[in-house]
């Protein structure tokens, strides 16, 4: 399985608007315009609600937009394209099966309606997506996680070029999320598949994605790689003494400003105690305060997002 075409694989584009959608007054889907280049995992990021999965429903075809285009492997989507179907891969919120047939039945299902994929196609997604002791279990009996796998051993059936991924760790716990990272990053990285997955999962899309859209309210706010993320996100040094007053003075001496918190834990937010956390440690015991508690605590993604769209102090 190899993919390695060069070129734009999804690309929205302007014709009076960029790619939006509106039901009445609310709009889901706001003025977006991206590109996602073939090869990479791109994790397009946001809040619960923010447009992620109506976005990728305009990308199969599956809901109009009202303004703008979609474009995928080259091919503008409408309502009833066929063409770029044969070589994509998709799962979108709950990953649907037929909840009396089994595992392996509702893949041979699939296979059947994908004219080409091999008949060794079942079980070797089988084995890839670790399903082989529910194989013969009937679908409508999976846990939530397995029912993820199921779908994405769907996804997968007939080796995509792109596979389209709405909140693919949904429901797995977590040595599950682990193995379908890996997974993904060798579909990337050795077959050339590129993946456009939506998540909220901050400290999961950090660790596979090469670059990442951020969307709130229906609207891109930041399109960047996993570096440039992981410098916006604020960081700081969290400390707790026996004696939070004194181990403040001690370190304000030091040349750390440090502030309270209401609940009197000690802040610090200069990149010297970020980058020497051991620093602050060894001076507070030097002085006789040696720390109860010290971290260094990265904002979480809710707070990030709350802070780019401007609801939380800079």
């Amino acid at each position: 399985m190899g993919h390695d075409m060069p070129g734009k694989i999804i690309r929205f584009r302007a014709r009076k608007n960029n790619l939006s959608k509106r039901y009445g007054d609310v709009t889901a889907v706001d003025d977006l315009s991206l590109r996602v280049e073939r090869g990479e995992i791109y994790a397009f990021l946001g809040l619960n609600g923010a447009g992620k999965t109506t976005t990728i429903r305009m990308l199969l075809g599956m809901i109009k937009p009202t303004a703008g285009e979609a474009c995928v492997l080259g091919t503008p989507i409408r309502i009833g394209e066929k063409k770029p179907w044969a070589n994509v891969g998709y799962l979108v919120e709950t990953a649907n099966a037929y909840p009396e047939l089994t595992v392996r039945e509702n893949l041979e299902a699939l296979r059947r309606l994908r004219p080409g994929t091999e008949p060794q196609a079942v079980e070797r997604v089988v084995e890839l997506l670790r399903l082989s002791e529910y194989a013969d279990r009937r679908a409508g009996t999976l846990s939530l996680g397995n029912a993820q796998r199921l779908g994405l051993a769907k996804a997968l059936l007939h080796n995509p070029e792109l596979l389209l991924l709405d909140e693919p760790a949904n429901g797995l716990d977590p040595a599950g999320i682990v193995e379908i990272r890996k997974l993904l990053i060798d579909l990337a990285h050795e077959h050339g598949v590129t993946v456009f997955m939506s998540s909220h999962i901050l400290g999961e899309v950090s660790r596979l994605a090469h670059r990442i859209g951020i969307i709130h309210q229906g609207r891109l706010l930041q399109e960047l790689d996993v570096a440039d993320l992981e410098r916006n996100r604020r960081r700081r040094v969290l400390v707790r003494t026996r004696d939070n007053r004194a181990a403040r003075q001690v370190l304000i001496d030091a040349k750390y400003p440090a502030e309270f918190l209401p609940d009197g834990t000690i802040e610090i937010k200069s990149a010297a105690a970020i980058d020497r956390p051991d620093d602050i440690a060894t001076r507070l015991v030097n002085a006789g305060h040696p720390p109860t508690m010290l971290n260094v605590e990265q904002e979480d993604l809710e707070h990030y997002f709350l802070r780019l769209v401007g609801v939380m102090s800079p």
